[in-house]
């Protein structure tokens, strides 16, 4: 009940955070496997990039099922690339906490995450996630958000 009352308290602060001009909140949505679950979340952003091209997207999902709660905080940083166009690809990666919950014990770890996604300049993404982490962390993730500007 602590580690859920601390994840909320993080996900509020970051989401007020998002009233500083620096930066836009968003949320998100998607599906994993290994554990199979429904994950909901929400980020920050920096609107401005830290060097070329580079955002700070520090990130919280919260996915539910198999038996298992799982919550990642992800300090992730986001590449992307420069088109021109409504849609532009991106990569990201980080480090994560990993905070599972199950039935029998809760456990936490570190991992970190790989992303590719597509962002258009209107807020709507879609991203692919992998992480490698030493608790039960999901393999793989696809999900879509918004990032309110």
């Amino acid at each position: 009940m602590t580690t859920r009352f601390a994840v909320l308290s993080l996900l509020f602060a970051l989401l007020t955070a998002s009233a500083a001009a620096q930066s836009s909140a968003g949320a998100r949505v998607g599906v994993s496997a290994n554990p199979d679950q429904f994950y909901f979340g929400g980020q920050i952003e920096t609107r401005l990039p830290l060097v070329d091209n580079l955002h700070f997207r520090p990130n919280v999902e919260l996915g539910v099922g198999d038996h298992a709660t799982v919550i990642a905080l992800n300090f992730e940083l986001a590449y992307k690339f420069p088109t021109g166009q409504a849609w532009q690809p991106y990569v990201a990666a980080g480090p994560a906490l990993i905070i599972v919950d199950t039935d029998r014990d809760t456990s936490s770890g570190g991992g970190f995450n790989f992303a590719l996604g597509v962002e258009h300049r209107g807020g709507l993404f879609g991203e692919l996630k992998t992480d490698i982490g030493e608790v039960y962390s999901p393999n793989f993730k696809i999900g879509i958000g918004y990032n309110f500007k």
